[in-house]
């Protein structure tokens, strides 16, 4: 190769990476335009509740269009509550997936089990909530909800929480339809992960005389711990987010019920009912934003949580 071929050669490298380093670099800012414009949307639309309830807007429970008294109380509660009963419900079933898929399933089933999870993280939410509305909420109405209130709802501690009406709708069904919705998420993100663990590990362990569980509790999730925290902080983002099928299932009611059973709202749901009927300059409207900016704010608590639980040092 001559000197002047040589010398293009890396003049035309050169400005590839030039080329390449700006469009990432752009890519990253246009990352932090769009996050900044949502939240400058968010908060300039949400000024006027904010102005004219102050912080009494996270702690008030009212939500009254008539007398334009609102509150996000309800809507949080409904949003976290949901959301840790579906995170506590999906995670076991979701680690006890990818844990078969990867450690105990014969070849010849991976492969099928693997594309019906994939499949169910494609299905649309309004399906879901049409599904839990029609099928789950029978069923909770005429067999689980009449069990549970008669067996666990004689508890002492306990028992209140599992006491009321059966009508099928209500914050545990809601968060029932979530769990469904996110265990695909989590599995798929943990079969992944365990998958990337190197076979050498996994056979020093089964040298040594360890179990499967034992290889599985000592080596592979220490090993992607980060990962399985990211993906289960996946299932929670699409869980605190999720609207329509929640709005199908959980009563869409203003108060704070006791029960599980109870109905309830989330932020999500609400904005879903109320925003078609909000006028625009209306403090009912500027409200509805104002609980846009709080699960916003929620949400990025939830990462900081995360990224806390990912330091080196700490256990996840």
């Amino acid at each position: 190769m001559s000197a002047t071929t040589a010398t293009a050669s890396r003049r035309s490298s050169s400005l590839g990476d030039t080329i390449f380093a700006t469009v990432a670099k752009l890519s990253g800012i246009f990352v932090l335009a769009v996050l900044g414009a949502i939240i400058a949307a968010l908060v300039i639309g949400g000024s006027k509740a904010i102005i004219a309830f102050g912080p009494g807007f996270l702690t008030s429970d009212d939500w009254d269009p008539v007398h334009e008294s609102f509150g996000a109380l309800v809507p949080i509660f409904g949003t976290i509550v949901t959301a840790i009963l579906a995170l506590a419900l999906a995670v076991p079933l979701a680690f006890g997936i990818a844990f078969y898929l990867t450690e105990l399933a014969p070849k010849w089933l991976r492969r099928p089990v693997s594309t019906a999870i994939e499949l169910l993280a494609a299905v649309p939410s309004i399906i879901y909530g049409m599904w839990g509305f029609f099928v789950i909420v029978p069923i909770m109405s005429q067999y689980v909800q009449p069990f549970v209130i008669d067996t666990i709802g004689e508890w002492p501690l306990i028992g209140p929480f599992f006491q009321g009406p059966p009508f099928g709708t209500g914050i545990l069904t809601a968060a029932l339809i979530l769990a469904v919705m996110v265990i695909p998420f989590i599995a798929a993100t943990m079969r992944d992960v365990f998958e990337t663990v190197p076979a050498v590990y996994k056979e020093s362990a089964y040298g040594v005389g360890c179990t499967t569980w034992e290889v599985m509790r000592s080596i592979v999730i220490p090993y992607t711990r980060a990962s399985v925290v990211g993906g289960i902080m996946l299932g929670l983002g699409r869980a605190l987010g999720e609207t329509m099928a929640v709005t199908f299932v959980i009563g869409n009611t203003n108060r704070i019920a006791s029960s599980l059973f109870g109905p309830g709202n989330t932020i999500a749901s609400i904005v879903a009912l109320e925003f078609p009927e909000s006028e625009t300059g209306s403090l009912k409207l500027s409200s509805l934003l104002a609980l846009g900016l709080v699960l916003f704010m929620i949400a990025f608590i939830v990462l900081a949580i995360s990224r806390t639980l990912l330091k080196p040092g700490l256990k996840a």
